[in-house]
């Protein structure tokens, strides 16, 4: 009997006991093409030498240091790679260990910038339906995807969603592309107002939607219109995981 307290209560998992290139291997030596290996991120395939080697060297120098009290080589050399692909005007890295992690950390970083300005009645926070941002309590409420959301609607934090940008279900007939994100961008303008602009903080969006829509781009002038409107009301824009539109 396993101790392991599943993500699923349905059956026994099988046991995975190794991998090679982009295929798991279980106890019973059945292999499977390795589609599930989180959302999206097991790029490099399993037995990479040149990962398996990277990570032992590491391993031999330094496996941990807590980022409260110390930086690191490693830290600073990935922090120094993302700046540089970065777009121009970002230059620090905050390094954190997963998306829903990096959600929270986004939104407790837009309630201290405001706190720290001299705003403090800044706390709202608007989002999209269909959206998907994480499974921690505060990542979960900016996200909206709503049978995610459902059984734990009671714990999660007041946020507003509105339509998302999906060419595909939500451009009406006769109605151009351009007119479209238009529209749309425009619901942001909307709720700011119902809510109040001096008390919205941020607007979370996926520039790609991933989890709930699958690679799903913004049309053409929509996030640009996005950044207007925040920049005119002072709210922060938030843009979580950014799928490549090629992926």
């Amino acid at each position: 009997m396993s101790h392991i307290f599943g993500r699923s209560t349905k059956g026994q998992l099988p046991t995975a006991v190794s991998g090679d290139g982009c295929y798991l291997i279980d106890a019973a030596g059945k292999r499977y093409l390795d589609g599930s290996g989180g959302a999206a991120v097991s790029c490099l395939g399993h037995s990479n030498a040149r990962v398996r080697a990277s990570l032992h060297e590491q391993l031999d120098q330094l496996a941990f240091a807590h980022t409260g009290f110390f930086t690191s080589e490693a830290a600073e050399l990935l922090a120094d790679r993302l700046v540089a692909a970065a777009p121009e005007g970002i230059d620090r890295v905050y390094l954190v260990s997963g998306g829903s992690e990096a959600v929270e950390a986004s939104l407790k970083l837009a309630r201290q910038y405001f706190m720290e300005i001299g705003q403090p009645h800044r706390h709202r926070v608007i989002a999209r339906r269909q959206s998907y941002h994480g499974n921690t309590l505060g990542a979960l409420a900016a996200g909206g995807n709503e049978w995610r959301r459902a059984q734990f609607a009671p714990l999660l934090v007041e946020t507003s969603h509105i339509s998302p940008c999906y060419e595909y279900r939500g451009r009406a007939d006769g109605e151009s592309v351009e007119a479209y994100g238009l529209r749309v961008a425009q619901e942001l303008e909307t709720e700011i107002q119902r809510l109040g602009p001096e008390t919205v903080m941020a607007f979370i969006a996926e520039p790609v939607v991933g989890a709930t829509a699958g690679a799903v781009p913004a049309v053409s002038g929509y996030l640009q219109r996005i950044r207007e409107i925040c920049d005119r009301h002072g709210i922060l824009l938030i843009f979580d995981e950014v799928i490549p539109v090629g992926f």
